[in-house]
Parts: structure tokens; sequence; C-alpha cells
């Protein structure tokens, strides 16, 4: 059963502009694991990737309806490139990331682990 459902839809616009306004800002949004990818990137990939990041945070808050900290979630690859996350909750995380041209978007699922 569903107990929990949250999207976010981000524009890589708005995340280019956070970064050159604060340098630190993925800093602020990602993990260290996240980041330690974030940085073997691409300029333009990094953008796509912490757009992803931050929608996928955004939407697990969300679907939970709890109050989380940036680093409380953290966003993972599986070794298909299958994102997953590793935050605390009662239920079975299912995610998706996308990316458009313009767009950053995800959506969060949490299923009862009961029947």
């Amino acid at each position: 059963m569903i107990i929990g459902m949250g999207i976010d839809i981000v524009e890589l616009q708005r995340i280019e502009s956070a970064v050159v306004k604060q340098p630190r800002f993925a800093e602020r949004i990602l993990t260290k694991k996240e980041l330690d990818k974030y940085l073997t990137l691409s300029v333009i990939r990094k953008i796509e990737y912490l757009s992803g990041r931050f929608a996928a945070k955004e939407a697990f808050v969300k679907a939970t309806n709890q109050s989380y900290g940036w680093h409380d979630i953290e966003v993972l690859n599986d070794g298909n490139g299958r994102p997953y996350i590793t935050a605390e909750v009662n239920g079975r995380i299912h995610i998706s990331i996308s990316h458009s041209k313009n767009y950053a978007i995800s959506q969060v699922i949490i299923e009862s682990l009961s029947s």
C-alpha cells in the first residue's frame, strides 16, 4: 500500500544561478558521497545532477510529510545507475529522477512494508 507520494520539478537555470551566487550551494545540498560524484562531472552535467538531487530530496520530504535536513537524505545510484535514497523511513522508497534541457523532475513513492 502507498503511504506517501511526492513530486518536485526544478528549473536547471534556477539551480545554476544559485551555484553562481553561492559557490558553496552544492555543499549545502549534497552529502559527502553525492558531492564526491558531483565533483567528477562536467559543468553542464553538474547542474543536471545537482538539480536532480535537489528535486529528489524535495519530493522525498513531500512523500514523508516530515522535516529533514539536506544531509539527512542521500540519493545514490546502484551498479546499474538506478537512483535510491538512504534516508530513514518506515517503508520502501521508490524514486525516479529525470532531466530535460530546462528541468529536472523527481517522484518519490513510499510503500508500506506490511501487507
